[in-house]
């Protein structure tokens, strides 16, 4: 009765997002862990059966720290972006494109939807430009997206899952790292989607970082930005990315544990809901 309960629960939810498009950027334990890796496919799957429209905005960031390690080139990080050298954005391409971006899509295909991987390059899906971080520093081959081809996305969700790794090139062919969570920012912003999710590595935005009990479960595109000058680490560019989303017209941001293995369907389909929502209007 538990399982039945749970499944009616979730009906309105479904009916409510029947043939929406939903933005997912995938990082963090969720795709670290070989379970929790099985988990997100699957779930991800279970989206597109019921009638949703998942797109996957993917990092990759623990494994190219590895290979980077592994090449002897140094790992640093300047308010939650990755300094990037030539030879960083080389390694960074390597893995997310070569070797993340296709796992995805493996795993994806085989619990039952077909996938296909894209990245910044591919039909100019992106256009980058060279960003500073949020201090001013320079952090090198950075880019910050200008545009996004909506089309290419288009053209390729409508028969598969798009499943989309972080890198990008400007005007003259220089390749550029970018940021995870300000790719899947942009295109939720350029889509227009229903909602974009956030999966990372705590409970969602907490008050006190270092206090679990502090989550904060909703909040408005104003409170948000009226925080961003006192954050620094990795929840900054993920609260940027959620506002710069809202503020392009999606409905609501949500940032949630990926650690849960099926934290995606208890924000979606659930009453109560996981993690941190944003929105444009005042919770």
């Amino acid at each position: 009765m538990r399982d039945v309960a749970t499944l009616l629960e979730a009906l309105p939810y479904i009916r409510e997002f029947h043939g929406k498009t939903i933005v997912i950027k995938y990082g963090g334990a969720a795709m670290e862990d070989p379970a929790l890796r099985e988990e997100f496919a699957r779930n991800v799957v279970l989206l597109k059966y019921v009638g949703l429209n998942p797109i996957v905005v993917h990092g990759g960031g623990p494994e190219i720290s590895a290979y980077m390690e592994r090449l002897g080139l140094p790992v640093e990080f300047v308010g939650g972006l990755r300094v990037s050298s030539e030879g960083t954005v080389e390694v960074a391409k390597m893995v997310l494109v070569g070797k993340v971006n296709k796992e995805i899509v493996l795993r994806l295909n085989r619990h039952g939807q077909p996938a296909v991987g894209l990245c910044g390059d591919d039909g100019l899906l992106f256009r980058v430009a060279r960003r500073p971080a949020p201090g001013g520093e320079d952090i090198g081959f950075v880019g910050r997206i200008e545009r996004v081809n909506v089309g290419v996305i288009e053209h390729v969700g409508s028969d598969y899952i798009p499943v989309i790794a972080s890198v990008g090139a400007d005007r003259d062919g220089h390749s550029y790292n970018v940021n995870a969570d300000e790719a899947a920012g942009a295109v939720a912003g350029a889509i227009g989607p229903y909602k974009v999710i956030f999966l990372t590595d705590v409970a969602g935005w907490l008050a006190d970082p270092g206090d679990p009990a502090s989550l904060i479960r909703r909040a408005s595109a104003a409170q948000v930005e009226d925080a961003l000058s006192k954050l620094d680490g990795g929840m900054r560019p993920k609260l940027a990315a959620c506002v710069e989303a809202i503020n392009a017209g999606v409905s609501a941001a949500h940032i949630i544990d990926g650690r849960n293995a099926h934290s995606l369907l208890l924000e979606l389909f659930t009453d109560d809901g996981i993690g941190t929502k944003i929105a444009a209007a005042e919770p």
